[in-house]
């Protein structure tokens, strides 16, 4: 499996923290830093798993950067910003000064509509600060997903009103299926399909063939390596790149930190 650039291979898609609706093996930041060296990733985006269902996230981003501040050569924070609290705009600023790799938000968890102006806002102020937002369709499937957690999937009207906010955008999608992202990807146009990554922690590999189908499609460069760590685990995405078959085994994934912009 090659990685992603020369940089390294990046997994945006990974948390430290307590998950409030079952227990998860090692929320720590220390064992996600020897987990991630262990399966040959260069360094990890690490949102603050709390903070998806706090009503102001503002405690959760103080304690992400305090735990990975040991960390910060592997780790980078990927601090939750609110975009419908007052002051989020000064938020936002303070987690660019603060060296946020990228930021965070949860519109279903937030009973967000697909339609929100408050995300489109968060998009464009990202952009301003050439930081990728990162969107999470879900955290665990539904048929084991408690009844305490009343927040359904990320719709793909959500995602693509995101990515029709303008030019700049950055936006890297979590946990999607292959039938999402055919219904997002082919119902936006070429300059907004460029502004969209899809991480591969919740596509099939074999014997559906998932993804192989979509890099095929869509182009691999438009995918970016995800593990979902600790609700999931590191090897399941690096075994389905390595079972990939011939004709796409050595297709590069795509790298949000070397793209300019939609």
């Amino acid at each position: 499996m090659a990685p992603s650039s020369s940089a390294g291979l990046l997994d945006p898609s990974v948390f430290i923290g307590e998950y409030p609706f079952r227990d998860v093996p090692h929320p720590e930041p220390d064992i996600l830093a020897k987990v991630i060296a262990r399966e040959g990733i260069t360094h990890a985006w690490v949102g603050h798993l709390p903070s998806a269902w706090a009503d102001d996230p503002t405690a959760g981003n103080v304690a992400l950067y305090r735990a990975l501040e040991p960390f910060r050569v592997t780790l980078s924070p990927a601090p939750t910003i609110r975009p419908d609290l007052p002051g989020w705009e000064s938020a936002l600023h303070d987690a660019a000064k603060a060296g946020a790799a990228a930021i965070r938000a949860y519109p279903p968890q937030w009973k967000f509509t697909p339609d929100n102006a408050a995300m489109r806002e968060l998009a464009l102020a990202c952009a301003a600060h050439k930081l990728p937002l990162i969107l999470t369709v879900r955290f665990e499937d539904l048929r084991q997903r408690s009844a305490r957690d009343t927040a359904g999937d990320l719709t793909g009207a959500a995602i693509r009103a995101v990515a029709r906010a303008g030019d700049g955008v950055r936006v890297i999608v979590s946990a999607a299926g292959r039938d999402l992202i055919e219904e997002v990807h082919w119902g936006l146009t070429a300059a907004e399909q460029a502004r969209v990554w899809w991480d591969i922690s919740w596509i099939w590999g074999p014997p559906e063939d998932h993804l192989a189908k979509l890099f095929r499609t869509i182009g691999s460069t438009r995918f970016v390596f995800g593990s979902q760590w600790p609700l999931r685990l590191v090897q399941s995405p690096k075994a389905n790149l390595e079972l990939l078959p011939s004709d796409v085994a050595n297709a590069p994934l795509g790298d949000p930190r070397t793209w300019s912009g939609g």
